[in-house]
């Protein structure tokens, strides 16, 4: 892009996102290339299911890689101990017919994970074509599982709990995740229920941030949801204020939820996925 039409892109964004517009902007792919060209770190969320979001992140984060962005790509898809595995798998040849980035899903994701990964193969082959460091960067749902029951210290040392932050308790940031996961879940979990939930969300957001720390010079594109994009809950609170400055937040969210904006560097907004309620699934076995 050049740069008349960089400022003309860049001038579209922040006309839709002052004044009196309250909406974010449509998402479009060329000028979520121009947000995420702002900072090195970029924190891209997403909601999982969206088939949009996913197709126009892959489109942005080719454009960046087109003008010469060489930034890892961490996937919260990928628990960080399959980091081995993945960094081997790049190096084998795939079975006959196979293609490498199949290979490297195959062998770097967890057994019996829920991801849909036609919606992420297009960022492994990126990842692959460039070059690009392909970063695990997720606590596993084992050891999430294991915090929310048994608490921190039943998956982390104390160095590491020192290291990560985990080990300053935070009341306010905790009850804000147990509304986060009440809300997430209905409204039908009980109380007793909430603060182990949530402090494996916090260990979570905390992992993410560990995990891309080392390339924050380098430069590094996060693949998470918006959840853990958010900078008043997420991943950007386990940074120093000075780490801060290398990141950028960015929120795709779906028609609806115009009122999260706010929490966000940037945010884009597209239709909404269809899909069925979850709360009316269980809502009438909670009756």
């Amino acid at each position: 892009m050049n740069r008349s039409l960089r400022l003309l892109s860049a001038l579209a964004v922040l006309s839709a996102l002052g004044g009196c517009v309250t909406r974010p902007p449509k998402l479009d792919a060329e000028l979520l290339a121009v947000e995420m060209a702002r900072r090195p770190a970029v924190l891209l969320g997403e909601v999982h299911d969206n088939v949009l979001q996913h197709q126009a992140r892959a489109q942005a984060l080719g454009i960046q890689l087109q003008r010469g962005a060489r930034p890892a790509i961490a996937f919260e898809q990928f628990d960080r101990e399959r980091q081995a595995d993945i960094d081997r798998a790049r190096k084998e040849q795939p079975a006959a017919g196979g293609s490498l980035a199949d290979h490297v899903i195959a062998q770097g994701r967890a057994a019996r994970d829920q991801w849909d990964w036609a919606r992420y193969r297009p960022f492994v082959e990126l990842a692959l074509q460039y070059g690009l460091p392909i970063v695990a960067a997720n606590l596993s749902r084992t050891e999430a599982a294991k915090v929310s029951r048994e608490g921190l210290q039943s998956v982390f040392a104390d160095a590491d709990l020192r290291r990560l932050g985990l080990d300053r308790a935070d009341a306010a940031l905790q009850g804000k995740h147990e509304a986060i996961v009440q809300a997430g879940h209905c409204n039908l979990l009980p109380p007793t229920a909430l603060p182990g939930l949530a402090r494996a969300q916090i260990a979570r957001d905390a992992v993410l941030a560990d995990s891309i720390r080392p390339f924050l010079v380098r430069g590094v594109v996060l693949l998470t949801g918006n959840g853990h994009a958010r900078r008043d809950v997420g991943v950007p609170l386990h940074f120093s204020v000075e780490e801060r400055q290398e990141i950028w937040s960015i929120g795709l969210l779906e028609e609806g939820t115009d009122e999260e904006r706010t929490l966000f560097d940037a945010a884009f907004s597209t239709p909404v996925q269809q899909r069925d309620d979850p709360c009316q699934r269980v809502l009438p076995r909670a009756k």
